[in-house]
């Protein structure tokens, strides 16, 4: 009996390790659709299956009123890249934040990279991408002060020649059925992105404190419509809380953040539909050699 029992055992294990590679083979198929987590051999077949797409989700460290968190903008924005690539695959660069946010650096907790760093190091980094199979690299943005700079990043890429193409990408409108807005103004921390972070992060939101300071607008400056300067933030919200947090309710921010994280599922599969943008961009880097011989 002995000798029958071990031999049942033996034939038990030879089965479960003659089934093992194949599992290791199936698993390795269910690729991760985060850069950092993937091995070198994954990253190759991950490039392959997003059909060289990679999803750049650019947030900010800055104050975000009394009751969220210092990342909200890059918690919100990496969930939305996260559950729209679970959908429409797509590599997921690590956590960026090297943004635009000088207004507020009187804030504490805040990080504001000199603007030639933010430049060099944003160029770097898709110079970086692209040299690893990106070559299409969208950057989804979460932070309303890149508003400016990221279109203008965009635009610089046509300065010198690049194997790649960079499409930027911010929230769109969100479509009928949103929850009506209980608040006015609802700008910065207060009632759509403290319901946005509800739902990315709960456990971060401290909705007890959302009324401790207020994010009312001063109206400090009186200057004729269409007159830009950059201490207008600081005029109309020197907290650097724009709304009131305390009205955000769950319905409203899973309402905001489905549409938007559709949103970015369908931006991302039209840019691997895209087969116009290299082939143009590659063409003006060739005729910009030689601007006389465009034809006028």
């Amino acid at each position: 009996m002995i000798m029958n029992c071990l031999w049942k055992r033996f034939l038990l294990t030879s089965c479960l390790q003659a089934l093992l590679p194949a599992t290791g083979l199936l698993n390795a198929q269910n690729l991760s659709v985060h850069w950092e987590e993937l091995t070198a051999a994954d990253f190759v077949r991950a490039i392959q299956k997003s059909e060289a797409t990679c999803v750049l989700p650019f947030g900010i460290i800055e104050k975000h009123g009394p009751q969220l968190p210092l990342g909200t903008d890059l918690i919100n924005v990496r969930y939305v890249a996260e559950h729209a690539t679970e959908k429409e695959y797509a590599v997921v660069f690590p956590a960026y934040y090297f943004g635009q946010i000088f207004e507020a650096r009187q804030q504490p907790g805040t990080v504001a990279y000199s603007a030639q760093l933010q430049m060099e190091l944003l160029q770097a980094t898709t110079d970086e991408m692209g040299r690893n199979g990106c070559k299409k690299i969208l950057i989804l943005n979460g932070h309303g002060g890149n508003a400016s700079f990221l279109p203008y990043f965009a635009q610089s890429q046509l300065a010198s020649p690049h194997d790649y193409v960079v499409y930027v990408f911010t929230r769109g409108q969100m479509p009928p059925g949103r929850p009506a807005l209980k608040t006015k103004t609802d700008m910065h921390a207060g009632e759509s992105e403290t319901a946005h972070t509800m739902i990315s992060r709960p456990d971060l939101v401290h909705m007890d404190r959302a009324t401790q300071e207020s994010g009312a607008d001063l109206h400090r400056l009186d200057l004729p419509e269409g007159v830009y300067t950059g201490i207008w933030w600081y005029a109309r919200f020197p907290n650097h809380y724009a709304g009131d947090g305390s009205a955000a309710s769950h319905e409203l921010g899973q309402f905001d953040m489905n549409a938007w994280t559709e949103q970015a599922e369908n931006v991302i599969r039209a840019i691997k539909s895209d087969q116009e943008s290299l082939r143009l961009q590659n063409e003006f880097f060739e005729n910009a050699k030689h601007p006389l011989e465009t034809k006028q």
